[in-house]
């Protein structure tokens, strides 16, 4: 193979003679590796997401954004943290230290029993620049406040609670679960720095109001509702009802949620900018 190789690049097939010379010795030069340049850091938002104790309603909400889910996860941010939609987190496959983020998504009420959870919680506080309570769970408790433990997974899990009650909540996505459109708009609002869309979520993570009872008391005590139908439509045990155009609540169906009470175009009247403008 070498001698075709030689003739078919003009070399003889046949070995040269040999010559007894003697060929001083060169030392090898030695050639530098060309520097590599280093990599312009990525300018895409870096994403992570925590899942606590609840049901992943939200996580499989925000897959049905079918049309665009692969272009928000791939070319938008960067999933730098989680167990679900990567698998890079504390314990796992990742290393001990939770990386820096720009928003950690965080589903699921804390349970306090659970020291993992308590742990992740606080290290998310300190790496991410904003932490977004996905979903109602991490924001009320929803219907994990129920627990007492006992139940069959972790019956020694007793105590839930929202996870602002640990930690500062700045951004807050509502519903049992978020609707596929919100967790959209969230992160490309994100991308864009768009902060005014992003106000009432941040706004909404210093509400305490999370339940059927507070549409009534704040709304429709107060002369505000106009009966619309849109607390009932939002409900997702339909413990909100409708009697001759106003709202009633079901306690025992009730879940805490919140989706009634953040859903009602009435809740987020700026009321004191109405008494100021009018002079009330």
């Amino acid at each position: 193979m070498f001698d075709k190789l030689k003739k078919a690049f003009g070399g003889s097939a046949e070995p040269a003679p040999k010559v007894d010379e003697k060929v001083e010795e060169v030392a090898p030069v030695e050639t530098k590796a060309p520097a590599e340049e280093p990599k312009a850091a990525s300018s895409k938002p870096r994403i992570g997401y925590i899942h606590l104790s609840g049901c992943t309603g939200d996580a499989m909400s925000l897959t049905e954004n079918y049309d665009i889910l692969s272009t928000v996860l791939t070319d938008m941010v960067d999933i730098v943290y989680g167990q679900t939609l990567v698998d890079k987190w504390i314990h796992g496959t990742y290393a001990e230290e939770m990386p820096e983020m720009d928003l950690c998504l965080i589903e699921g009420s804390v349970c306090l029993q659970d020291e993992h959870s308590v742990h992740e919680l606080l290290e998310a506080r300190k790496k991410a620049g904003l932490i977004a309570a996905f979903g109602s769970c991490a924001i009320t408790g929803c219907f994990t406040t129920y627990s007492r433990g006992g139940q069959q997974a972790q019956p020694s899990h007793e105590s839930f609670l929202p996870i602002g009650s640990l930690v500062k909540v700045d951004v807050a996505l509502p519903g049992c679960p978020v609707a596929p459109e919100m967790i959209a708009k969230t992160i490309v609002a994100l991308c864009e720095g768009d902060l005014d869309y992003l106000k009432p979520a941040m706004d909404w993570a210093a509400c305490d109001k999370g339940c059927g009872c507070d549409v009534l008391t704040n709304v429709v005590r107060q002369g505000l509702c106009t009966g619309c139908g849109t607390c009932a439509l939002a409900c997702p045990t339909r413990a909100m009802g409708f009697s001759e155009g106003r709202p009633s609540c079901d306690k025992d169906r009730c879940i805490k949620c919140g989706s009634c009470y953040m859903m009602c175009p009435r809740s987020w009247l700026p009321e004191g900018r109405i008494k100021k403008e009018t002079g009330l």
